[in-house]
């Protein structure tokens, strides 16, 4: 069987790469080796193995895997190495037949899991525009890190670790049972260590035995444009750190501040125009707000009221990227309430030289349709 390359050299990273740097990386290597792109003989392959690599790299998890155990973090001692006769190795299936047939002694291939940091949370209040353009925010968040005497051992320094004796050091405490398919086991946390299967007599006093402390740091977020209200993001690797182990995650929700004029469907920017009779007879030249800033709208002459207009990539960036969306200005007349004498008299010529004959649209209005679809 041919030996997998190591990821970090596929991708032509150092094992200290960051999460930036892998991704760009990726980026360069998928587009100079996609199948429709470079038609070497060997390009499909490569292309397969940088997005392997990428899989497991670009995940904070499964790379701290890769780093401890290499790819066998990923195969199971058991799928491939050993012969595993029904390829049920690293499946749900593999589990169960291990569970039910392993006779109490046959679960050696079952490695302990790597332990995760928990997730922590923040909000973050964004203006309109900064939800629409993106922004770079700098926040403090409070989360749990390794002490900084003990280094997350939980022991004063010097002090020497003793070996669980319920669970001889493997954290785990097996019990069997019988059963009509055989003998049965479990495994759970051993209660006496904690799982971690050392007990300490000599604890830290600087974190008094807990092995962690808890620190305020500063964590840069970059908003991406395109969030609305509720919206929230990943920082991979942000939350609880926590020592040989994969640091939590830090979800940030987005609280968006609403726009004095403005409002906002999806990608679509919304603004209501006022105009008055005349403006909207006779047309006009108007300004109006707009996240780009103030816009000079051209209102057409005889415009109708609620009339809605379009104004074409004046809206909100695709968060996924591709084009903003638009502006939508709908327009309301408003019919003065109070007019004085002079008004009254000129609307009156104006109605006299009018005239109040009015052509009826020649579709239906609302309440016709919606009598005909009542019965």
């Amino acid at each position: 069987m041919e030996q997998k390359r190591d990821y970090y050299e596929v991708l032509e990273v150092s094992r200290t790469a960051s999460a930036e740097e892998i991704k760009r990386a990726y980026r360069r290597l998928a587009r100079k080796y996609h199948p429709d792109i470079n038609k070497e003989d060997d390009a499909e392959e490569r292309f397969k193995e940088i997005n392997e690599a990428n899989e497991v790299l670009s995940d904070p998890e499964r790379r701290a895997s890769y780093d401890r155990f290499g790819h066998a973090a990923f195969t199971g001692a058991g799928a491939g190495a050993t012969g595993d006769p029904f390829g049920f190795g690293g499946s749900p299936f593999g589990d169960l037949f291990e569970t039910f047939f392993s006779g109490g002694g046959s679960s050696g291939r079952r490695q302990r899991q790597v332990p995760r940091g928990g997730d922590i949370k923040a909000t973050i209040t964004l203006t309109f525009e900064e939800a629409v353009f993106g922004v770079e925010k700098e926040i403090e968040v409070t989360r749990y890190e390794p002490c900084d005497d003990c280094h997350g051992t939980r022991m004063r320094d010097g002090a020497t670790p003793q070996t669980c004796p319920v669970c001889n050091g493997s954290g785990e405490v097996r019990r069997v049972q019988n059963t009509i398919l055989g003998q049965f086991m479990t495994a759970t946390a051993c209660d006496r260590c904690g799982g971690e299967g050392v007990i300490v007599s000599d604890p830290c006093p600087t974190c008094r035995g807990r092995g962690r402390q808890s620190k305020k740091r500063k964590i840069v977020v970059n908003v991406p444009p395109g969030v609305d209200e509720q919206s929230t993001l990943r920082l991979s690797g942000q939350g609880e750190q926590i020592r040989d182990g994969v640091p939590g995650n830090l979800f940030v929700t987005l609280k968006v501040k609403p726009h004095p004029q403005l409002g906002r469907s999806g990608k679509q920017i919304l603004f209501d125009l006022p105009v008055t009779v005349a403006q909207a007879t006779l047309g006009d030249e108007i300004e109006i707000p707009s996240v780009d800033g103030p816009l000079e709208f051209v209102l057409p002459a005889g415009t109708q009221p609620d009339q809605q207009f379009k104004l074409r990539g004046k809206g909100v960036p695709d968060i996924r990227g591709g084009d903003r969306g638009d502006q939508i200005v709908a327009v309301h007349v408003v019919i003065p309430r109070d007019l004085t004498l002079e008004q009254r008299h000129l609307f009156e010529q104006l109605d006299a030289s009018l005239g109040r004959e009015i052509e009826m649209p020649k579709e239906k209005g609302f309440f016709s349709r919606l009598k005909e679809a009542l019965g």
